[in-house]
């Protein structure tokens, strides 16, 4: 009997859903109900019909990774279901993900959810870094054994050991900082600055993925974002929604927005101001260009805080958290494992989650880690670069569609029936 297999990705930010088997999943969602402005009451995300979220309320079932609100998620899965996978949960299995060390409790809840509330036939319970690991193996045509697994998403981040596909629990680490704290950061700083934007998530998600990035080396693009004007090569400016002509914001002069990538790695301060003399030519303030845009105050400019958001992933003290940064909890993963294992471990670094995107973040990571890695070991980075086009990474999604196409799938899974026999505790220790 081959059923169809769900294979849901159930992040804290996105929801990645489609059927076991296939390369991309169906629908991507947001994980949470917004209440815009205009309505009175919550409602879905819709993939095809794009609404106004300015200052719109919004709620999540999933807090700090970790469901809390099982109620919501049930919500949010049966609009995802009926109108957008089109599955019969009873004539289908489930393959869900689920962060490491989630607590029994929401181990209960989910269990609740998928055997009671939905009546789906058999549940496999997988973890990110595992099903990242069978993507990526995958994909290189060989069996690659072991690999550490750095997930960097919407709640958290996780620096786990993967060897022959199983999780090493208790080698993984877990900064508590992800997507949705780089946002809060980045409305804070806007807000001290510029413009009032605390209740605009979702705008200020979009600033930050469309301009934010990695410095490589953080005092040099200090010095470079206090110059002025058309010398200083950070500034760029953010147009607000008007709710009338455009109901998106957007960034005012994309090409400038692109000239940090002219710095080189290594360039003084001195190089830059070299470059600065010769573009200074190209890019003279056109006229025509500020007619094109003037919404007389509607609009924002950034400059450092495109890159001092991200660097928290390295600095989290400068947050005010008491944590390592991403080099030293990648060191403390790799540390607590076998020591014949470590070396193979700094060779094979993947990058997973929508915070992995930074661009230049690989680069920055490497070399933060060199110097406390030892010298006759290899440090290798892969980020997933061809997926950058199909945002977000879908490395934890394929994995899934991956193991749940694979012949043992059916006997890996626990049954309703064995669910209702044994119970939730039970059944949960198939999985790890």
């Amino acid at each position: 009997m081959h059923q169809n297999v769900v294979v849901l990705d159930n992040g804290g930010g996105l929801i990645k859903a489609g059927i076991g088997g296939e390369r991309d999943p169906s629908a991507i969602i947001p994980n949470c109900v917004y209440r815009p402005l205009s309505s009175k009451k919550w409602v879905h995300p819709s993939p095809t019909e794009p609404m106004d979220l300015t200052s719109a309320a919004v709620r999540r079932p999933i807090d700090r990774g970790y469901l809390i609100n099982p109620d919501l998620q049930r919500e949010i899965w049966a609009n995802l279901f009926s109108s957008l996978l089109r599955v019969n949960p009873a004539q289908s299995s489930l393959l869900l993900t689920e962060p490491l060390f989630a607590l029994p409790s929401i181990q209960r809840a989910t269990d609740e959810l998928v055997f009671e509330d939905f009546n789906f036939s058999a549940l496999y319970v997988a973890n990110s870094p595992s099903l990242a690991h069978l993507c990526e193996a995958s994909r290189r045509e060989i069996k690659a054994q072991c690999s550490l697994v750095v997930d960097c998403g919407f709640s958290f981040t996780h620096a786990a050991p993967v060897f022959q596909n199983f999780t090493i629990n208790y080698a993984a680490k877990r900064i508590d900082l992800g997507g949705k704290a780089l946002t809060n950061y980045l409305k804070e700083l806007v807000s001290y600055r510029s413009v009032n934007v605390m209740d605009e998530t979702f705008l200020i998600d979009d600033v930050k993925e469309k301009l934010c990035f990695v410095s490589m080396d953080v005092d040099r693009d200090l010095q470079i974002a206090k110059k002025h004007g058309k010398d200083n090569l950070f500034r760029c400016t953010y147009v607000l929604p008007d709710g009338i002509t455009h109901t998106k914001g957007f960034v005012k002069k994309p090409d400038e927005a692109k000239r940090y990538l002219a710095l080189r790695d290594g360039d003084t301060l001195k190089d830059v101001e070299k470059k600065m003399d010769l573009d200074k030519m190209e890019v003279t303030d056109k006229l025509v260009d500020r007619k094109k845009i003037d919404l007389s105050k509607n609009e924002f400019d950034l400059t450092n805080e495109r890159f001092l958001v991200p660097e928290m992933i390295f600095h989290p003290a400068d947050l005010g958290m008491n944590q390592a940064g991403l080099a030293e909890c990648i060191v403390r993963a790799v540390s607590s494992c076998h020591p014949h294992l470590q070396p193979v471990l700094y060779e094979s670094i993947l990058l997973t989650g929508g915070s992995t995107l930074f661009p230049r973040l690989a680069d920055r990571l490497e070399r933060e880690l060199r110097p406390l890695v030892p010298d006759d070991y290899p440090v290798k980075i892969t980020p997933q670069e061809e997926y950058r086009s199909s945002f977000p990474i879908l490395s934890v999604w394929r994995g899934g569609s991956i193991l749940a196409s694979s012949p043992d799938f059916e006997e890996m899974c626990v049954t309703k029936a064995e669910y209702e026999e044994l119970g939730s505790a039970r059944c949960r220790k198939r999985f790890f």
